[in-house]
């Protein structure tokens, strides 16, 4: 049968199929969202699953006619829908007295992204129907997750982020200062690339609030602040000195965030370095999370989350003194890796570890890894963890007592301690990788085919 149906037949079909598709997905959360205020024999919802049905089909056809006469009538069918669609909005609003318009703008997207589909952008007009519709079903806890927000939070939020569209883009992408250190562009781009994954632990933990629990707070508030996290939690084991236990779980749960964190932000900047990191920064992850299963299967009673605070990393004045910092620290590092080489870099390495981790990470991730060397950049960055560790520890042990400290301190250290035996031995890991997949009969190639047979 399909070979009855020309190509260009069954290409318009499968653009209406996906038109359609499109439609009544907009049409089942439109219809799902309205079926508790219905009354049987009684219709309130202006639009459903019929009617979004068609609109995709509208849509899809108006992307057909527009490819084969002219654009134009793809642009008059959308001004008829939207003038058919405000008349039945105005009377739904006034046979009802609800004035909500999104039913409204969710035809108009319908037939917009129907007919993108048929115009022959299917992938593009399909993901956006899908986040389309989780938009409009996750309304209730849009709202109430909107409602925790408080009006400082959201004005540091925005000012960031107009500060970051505005002046990203005017920004010269090129080095000044010393040993042309400092890019504009570069910095400030770092600066948003920190802050976007520190606000996801931030929001995270203001949205589930109270009913996160210690363990999926410090998780989160980890990927914002574990310094800050360690120092409220030992701030409460000095007023609490028999919650030792589970203090020092969530102290663990987030500093293991920060391995898996660094690996992330070296990805995303130096793959190749990333790679190199990834045995140690796995292991020590893995090394960490055993005692912290111990101390919290030992945790007693609950506590209450909403003791931990955490800053808002988007706030301004924050964002552009870690600006500055990551400043210093990048030009420190780079004069200290020319005037003493790797010896200088760790030394920076040992002092920024104890202020900022994030500084020297980004730094010694921008650096040419061809002349900084691949074993000088892992033993920095595993000697700027090992330095946080210990000034974790000792905040532990000035503010909580040595009780804490040592519960803290064992754990991290002896992971680190691991991490370096993995991060700076002489060990293959692709080579062993590969010999691991041989024994496992994995292939690894594809069998090189012999042209003379």
């Amino acid at each position: 049968m399909a070979g009855l149906i020309a190509g260009d037949e069954q290409r318009i079909l499968l653009d209406l199929a996906v038109a359609l598709a499109i439609g009544l997905l907009f049409g089942l959360e439109r219809g799902w969202h309205g079926h508790g205020a219905q009354q049987p024999g009684e219709t309130k919802k202006p639009a459903g699953v019929r009617t979004f049905g068609l609109i995709g089909l509208l849509g899809g056809a108006g992307g057909v006619i527009a490819q084969t006469l002219s654009p134009l009538v793809l642009g008059l069918m959308f001004v008829a829908l939207a003038a058919i669609a405000l008349g039945s909005f105005l009377f739904h609003v006034r046979e009802t007295g609800e004035t909500g318009s999104t039913t409204l703008v969710a035809e108009l997207l319908a037939f917009a992204l129907a007919a993108l589909s048929a115009l022959g952008h299917q992938a593009e007009a399909a993901s956006a129907a899908v986040v389309s519709t989780l938009l409009l079903g996750f309304k209730p806890q849009l709202h109430r997750w909107l409602a925790r927000i408080d009006q400082a939070e959201l004005q540091a939020t925005l000012k960031l982020l107009l500060i970051t569209v505005v002046l990203l883009p005017v920004l010269p992408d090129r080095g000044y200062g010393p040993a042309e250190a400092l890019n504009p562009y570069e910095l400030w781009w770092l600066v948003v690339l920190i802050a976007a994954i520190s606000y996801v632990g931030y929001f995270a933990v203001r949205m589930l609030g109270a009913n996160a629990g210690i363990a999926l707070t410090g998780l989160l508030a980890g990927l914002a602040s574990s310094t800050a996290l360690t120092l409220q939690l030992a701030r409460i084991g000095r007023a609490q000195r028999g919650r030792a236990n589970l203090l020092t779980a969530g102290i663990l749960i987030a500093n293991t965030t920060l391995f898996p964190r660094v690996l992330i932000i070296v990805a995303l900047l130096e793959p190749e370095l990333a790679l190199a990191l990834t045995p140690p920064l796995t292991g020590m992850t893995l090394l960490t999370l055993l005692p912290t299963a111990l101390f919290w299967v030992r945790r007693g009673a609950p506590l209450d989350a909403n003791a931990l605070q955490v800053s808002n990393p988007l706030a301004l004045g924050q964002a552009l003194r870690f600006g500055l910092l990551l400043a210093v620290v990048m030009l420190i590092a780079r004069v200290s890796a020319d005037l003493f080489g790797s010896v200088g870099l760790l030394g920076v390495a040992a002092i920024s570890g104890i202020a900022d981790l994030n500084a020297i990470t980004l730094s010694i991730a921008r650096m040419d890894l061809t002349r900084l060397g691949e074993h000088t950049a892992v033993s920095a960055i595993l000697l700027a963890l090992a330095t946080n560790a210990l000034f974790k520890t000792s905040l532990c042990g000035l503010i909580a007592g040595p009780r804490l400290a040592w519960r803290v301190g064992l754990p991290l250290l002896t992971a680190l301690s691991a991490g370096f035996v993995m991060g700076l031995s002489d060990i293959d890991w692709q080579h062993w990788s590969a010999l691991w997949l041989d024994w496992l009969e994995v292939p690894t190639a594809v069998p090189a085919v012999d042209d003379d047979q």
